[in-house]
């Protein structure tokens, strides 16, 4: 695969790009094309089989436009589909699943709490990591419903948010929890809001920075890092273009596609 073909990465909508950040920041003298599957948002309320469905068609897209690497930046969509993906394409996936195991080992409280999609707290892969990490700990799991409708329609500051927020985290707060893991690749978008609702104490972690330090092993480690200063970022969404540009701050082109 050429060094200087781009990076994919994909998403049930905008929430991904809160992944793809951390990978440019890390990785500038990548190009990258990034897909935000908005129409089908949340992935977290459907079968399986469905986001394994979404999932292939999103990956056939990029491959199609070159891709070196893929990033499924989907929580849901990377504890359902990523073992499919990586038996059936030859090529590099690497997902993002909840960080439960930095929380757990630092839980000073011995209470750890969970912000994530019912398809993300109901998959395999994410119960699998739960027991590995779970010894002697409580996991106060929360099902963010409502909240990924709410990013997606561009309503991150509205006040419906906070409520829905505080109805979620105050009992979270409540069982002692000192680690908070945002368990989808929407909810960074909400760590100022969330930092006004919980104790400073309590620490927010999310896996960008790990997922793109992992981007960057696996480059290095196939000598496909990019030498390129010719660098081109591209996204497209199959929704309305309006919060996906506000999001990337109008700095990138977007462009609506059907797919």
């Amino acid at each position: 695969m050429a060094n200087n073909n781009p990076i994919g990465v994909f998403d049930s909508g905008i929430g991904g790009i809160s992944i793809w950040k951390e990978i440019h920041q890390l990785l500038p003298n990548e190009s990258s094309i990034y897909l935000a599957d908005s129409i089908n948002a949340p992935y977290g309320q459907k079968s399986k089989q469905e986001i394994i469905d979404l999932c292939f068609k999103n990956t056939d897209l990029l491959l199609n436009k070159g891709c070196k690497l893929i990033v499924v930046a989907c929580n849901t969509a990377t504890t359902n589909a990523i073992k499919q993906l990586r038996a059936t394409y030859n090529i590099p996936f690497i997902g993002i699943e909840p960080a439960i195991k930095p929380a757990a080992l630092n839980s000073k409280t011995k209470s750890i709490g969970i912000l994530a999609t019912k398809g993300t707290l109901s998959s395999e892969l994410f119960n699998n990591t739960t027991e590995l990490y779970s010894e002697n700990i409580k996991i106060v799991e929360q099902v963010g419903v409502g909240l990924v409708e709410l990013i997606e329609a561009g309503y991150i500051d509205s006040e419906e948010m906070i409520n829905l927020l505080k109805k979620y985290l105050n009992p979270m707060v409540k069982e002692n929890i000192d680690h908070l893991v945002l368990g989808c690749s929407h909810y960074p978008f909400l760590i100022p809001i969330i930092k006004k609702i919980i104790p400073k104490n309590i620490s927010i972690i999310d896996s960008g920075k790990a997922v793109a330090k992992q981007v960057e092993i696996i480059l290095s480690e196939q000598n496909s890092l990019s030498n390129n200063h010719n660098i081109l970022n591209e996204f497209y969404t199959n929704s309305n273009t309006t919060v996906i540009k506000a999001i990337l701050n109008n700095k990138y082109p977007v462009s609506k596609q059907d797919f």
